[in-house]
């Protein structure tokens, strides 16, 4: 490609909007283009990115054995509805409507379609298993889009779906994908973990995330530096501390904290360590009958070491706890008569179910509120001034230093840019949708599942929040828009100069380098600045004086300085550099 056949469109300064660095220099290196929020144009840069994405994906899937189709964008509503997605889901689903009143809905995903097609086409077990997979426009209405394509409304997803006879078949249809998912990251030169994952509002029950490592990636990745353990914030255990619960020393009392509601400002006000405060978290449950009237509500009364924060994941699993919301100020005042920030478990006007965290389970001598305003609990134990709590479980989001589920050494703690993950379903869409196939003794059995995506438009991003600097993007090889530019300087002016540079493209070309040769007549200063903010890894610089000495310049994108290689060489040089 000729630089002068292409459309290269790189801006000064980025659009005010624009937040996170991958969002800023994909603006400026002229790769998208803002229609609409969280809606983009892919300009002809940014495209040839997401076509190597596309590229390796398609290769790597392909290799493990599953077959492309493509699935409408637009969905009919009746297939959502057998799942109970489309009511259950939340505005984050684009519902519409056809010029008939009928309803559809924008695809954000495709378990609904490709169940249907399962259940039409997959008629004995001699057909499985079976693995089909999209590359394909998805949509979500996120109530804030932004950050560019890390969370845009529409954009390019890799979704596959296998389908097995049993759970023992589907975990090795999983792993056959997670083995996939391995290769295709490593072919892109990212730094990632796979992390143990929540499946979230999909379902599952196994699921693993890909991240990749990022300062300003939106999840916390927990893991284990001296083992292999790696998992997301939400599924991260907290382990019970080890020991019994130490012997009361304090007697319990009563003491003034006026205008302290917060733990550290408790902490703070007595000179005390925040570990040990407890902090008082009040929710409710509902249970409803079948028009959706409530019938009785429950308040639970959470306690967590006053340093430590609440996991809603873990939370949301325990039993009685799944749809929980918070308490209203009205259950609050019933139950505790005192205002927020002041609560505990100690003196309570109505019963409420308890439940500890592990750390707080096995503390002696806490404080808590006293459920008077400006008054809090020191000295507060277990057994002896309140009853042991109904429930005790793990609560918290995990911090650095604790100590990792696999013992083998202590927790810590990086950001993450979510890629791509691997779940097994089950049998919860085919359940729901009458999906079978018979089995050996011809009777019918629901189709065992699982889900594999990969975000195709959020990998160049995430791409560039771990590789950029000051001038710009530092493309992988892998990703690069072009791997090898060549920048003549001054070809209008040097005839040996721009027939040196033509034939170094030729050369290239014919042993099939992605190169493009800038043959624009820019100033040197200002070609190198768009290709530095472009961010093509490998640049060749062929000016007069060099070529008087019968030399060109090498640089690598992170390189600091040019290396002078001769002409007749310089071709050899890229070509190593890419094998390597």
């Amino acid at each position: 490609m000729k630089a002068s056949h292409f459309l290269i469109s790189t801006l000064k300064e980025a659009p005010a909007d624009a937040e996170v660095a991958s969002h800023k220099l994909m603006m400026r290196a002229g790769m998208i283009k803002k229609l609409g929020a969280g809606i983009y144009t892919y300009m002809p840069m940014g495209l040839r990115v997401i076509r190597k994405v596309e590229a390796i994906v398609r290769e790597e899937m392909n290799r493990a054995g599953s077959v492309e189709l493509t699935m409408p964008v637009i969905q009919p509503a009746e297939l959502w509805q057998e799942t109970g997605r489309f009511t259950t889901n939340g505005p984050e689903l684009l519902r519409i409507k056809d010029r008939h009143g009928r309803d559809y809905i924008v695809q954000p995903t495709s378990e609904e379609v490709i169940t249907d097609i399962a259940r039409q086409e997959i008629k004995s077990y001699k057909q499985l298993p079976l693995n089909l997979y999209q590359i394909q426009t998805k949509f979500r209405d996120e109530r804030r889009p932004r950050f560019g394509l890390m969370r845009g409304r529409e954009f390019t997803m890799k979704d596959a779906y296998s389908f097995d006879r049993d759970l023992e078949g589907a975990k090795k249809s999983y792993q056959i994908m997670s083995d996939a998912y391995r290769r295709i990251f490593d072919r892109f030169g990212l730094r990632y973990r796979a992390v143990a994952a929540d499946s979230g509002a999909i379902g599952g029950d196994m699921t693993e995330e890909f991240q990749v490592i990022a300062d300003t990636g939106e999840d916390a990745i927990v893991y284990c530096p001296s083992s292999d353990y790696a998992a997301n914030m939400e599924k991260a255990e907290a382990l019970a501390p080890v020991g019994p619960r130490k012997v009361p020393v304090q007697a319990m009392s009563q003491v003034p904290t006026p205008g302290k509601s917060t733990c550290e400002d408790v902490a703070l006000l007595l000179g005390v360590p925040l570990s040990t405060t407890v902090k008082s978290l009040v929710l409710a449950t509902d249970t409803k009958d079948d028009k959706g009237n409530v019938t009785k509500t429950q308040v639970w009364l959470l306690l967590l070491r006053g340093d430590h924060d609440m996991n809603e994941i873990k939370v949301g699993k325990l039993p009685g706890l799944n749809d929980f919301r918070f308490a209203t100020a009205t259950e609050i005042e019933d139950h505790f008569g005192c205002k927020p920030g002041y609560l505990g478990p100690i003196g309570l006007k109505m019963p409420l179910k308890i439940v500890a965290d592990r750390e707080v389970a096995v503390m002696s001598d806490w404080i808590c509120g006293a459920n008077a305003e400006d008054f809090h609990t020191t000295g507060a134990n277990w057994g002896r001034d309140l009853p042991e709590p109904d429930l005790v479980a793990d609560l918290r989001n995990v911090v650095a230093g604790d100590a990792s589920p696999d013992g083998k050494g202590v927790l810590a703690i990086e950001r993450g840019i979510e890629i791509g993950q691997v779940f097994v379903l089950g049998t919860k869409y085919s359940k729901a949708m009458n999906a079978t196939y018979l089995d050996p003794n011809g009777k019918p059995q629901p189709l065992e599942m699982g889900c594999y995506g990969i975000g195709i438009t959020r990998l160049p991003a995430a791409a560039i929040e771990q590789n950029h600097d000051e001038r710009g993007i530092i493309w992988p090889d892998a990703l690069a828009p072009f791997t090898v530019v060549l920048c003549p300087i001054s070809p209008d002016r040097f005839p040996d100069v721009k027939t040196a540079a033509d034939q170094l493209y030729a050369d290239l070309m014919k042993a099939g380098v992605d190169v493009i040769l800038d043959d624009r007549c820019e100033r040197p200063g200002a070609m190198f600045a768009d290709w530095e903010l472009i961010g093509v890894p490998h640049r060749v610089t062929i000016g007069d004086r060099g070529l008087k000495e019968g030399q060109v310049e090498y640089q690598h994108r992170r390189d600091t300085a040019a290396t002078k290689v001769a002409l007749g060489e310089v071709a050899a040089l890229i070509r190593s550099k890419l094998v390597a």
